[in-house]
C-alpha cells in the first residue's frame, strides 16, 4: 500500500481534525484493518485527540476571560432615571 502524505495536525482545523478522528475510530471499529496499520491509525488518532482537546480548553479558557470581562464592567445605573410612565405626564 502507498503510504500518503498526512498533513502535520498543528495545520489542521479543529473540524479537520476532527472528521480525520472520526474516520480513524470508524476504520478501526470495523476491524478491517491489518495490525501495524491499526496501529498507526491508533496512534495518529490518539495525536489528533490530544490536539483537539487543547484546542477546546483554549477556546474555553477564552470564553471565561470573555464572560468575566462582562461581569466586572458596571451595569449602567438606571434606578435614578424616570419611569417612562411618568414622562408622558
Amino acid at each position: 500500500m502507498a503510504e500518503e502524505k498526512l498533513p502535520k495536525v498543528e495545520d489542521m482545523t479543529f473540524k479537520e481534525a476532527s472528521i480525520e478522528l472520526e474516520k480513524i475510530v470508524r476504520s478501526l471499529e470495523a476491524g478491517d484493518l491489518e495490525l501495524e496499520e491499526s496501529l498507526e491509525q491508533y496512534a495518529r488518532g490518539v495525536e489528533l485527540l490530544k490536539s483537539l482537546r487543547e484546542r477546546l480548553a483554549h477556546a474555553e479558557q477564552k470564553v471565561q476571560v470573555l464572560l468575566d470581562a462582562t461581569k466586572d464592567e458596571a451595569a449602567p445605573d438606571t434606578t435614578a432615571a424616570p419611569s417612562t410612565a411618568y414622562l408622558n405626564e
